[in-house]
């Protein structure tokens, strides 16, 4: 992912994230839930005992599937010291197998399958945001440098005209330069052939 820490580090870091994020997740379902099913005269007590009860534990199912996630990410780096999008498609394969070890060695590669088609879904998408972000970054950058080179030409045209003329003059003998070597390629082609 963008802006990672580096490995060690981040298996701490991933374990707090995702119990945070299915902590969080966990708060908003179970609570509408909770508020649901319960007697309109105890809608908001329910739905809070509801989140009090199960959100932890959804958050902790979260912070698991980080942390073997994270583990066998970090495992495969070191392994294969490169750091590539296959790891993250290999680590999700094993993350999926071995939460879902217990249902049978089918039943772990069917999870280990879907596991690894999620996490390489994600990483195209990582990278195709990454080629978009950096194509627009060099397309600005270029638009940048093409106004102030507009910029520069104008304020030497009004200010110093002598040294405007001179930059016209030397473009044009360049234009006629790459004229001229053209033709005589064109032409010692004509004659190679002939």
């Amino acid at each position: 992912m963008i802006g990672e820490k580096p490995c060690p580090y981040r298996i701490v870091d991933d374990i707090g994230g995702a119990f945070s994020m299915g902590a969080f997740a966990g708060c908003i379902i179970y609570f509408i839930k909770g508020m649901y099913y319960a007697p309109s005269s105890e809608r908001f007590s329910q739905g809070f005992d509801l989140l009090r009860k199960r959100a932890p534990i959804l958050g902790g199912n979260f912070a698991m599937w980080g942390a073997l996630f994270t583990i066998s990410e970090c495992g495969l780096i070191h392994y294969r010291q490169v750091e590539d999008n296959w790891n993250k498609v290999a680590g999700g394969f094993i993350t999926g197998a071995m939460l879902s070890i217990r249902g049978g060695y089918r039943q772990a590669l069917q999870q280990g399958i879907i596991g690894g088609i999620f996490l390489g879904c994600f990483s195209f998408v990582e990278i195709a945001m990454m080629k978009f972000q950096r194509r627009a970054q060099l397309e600005q950058q270029e638009m940048q440098h093409n106004m102030m080179i507009e910029k520069q030409i104008s304020f030497l045209k009004e200010q110093r005209p002598d040294i405007y003329a001179e930059i016209e003059r030397q473009q044009e003998l360049r234009k006629k330069r790459t004229q001229d070597q053209a033709s005589n390629n064109s032409s010692g082609k004509v004659l190679a052939f002939s």
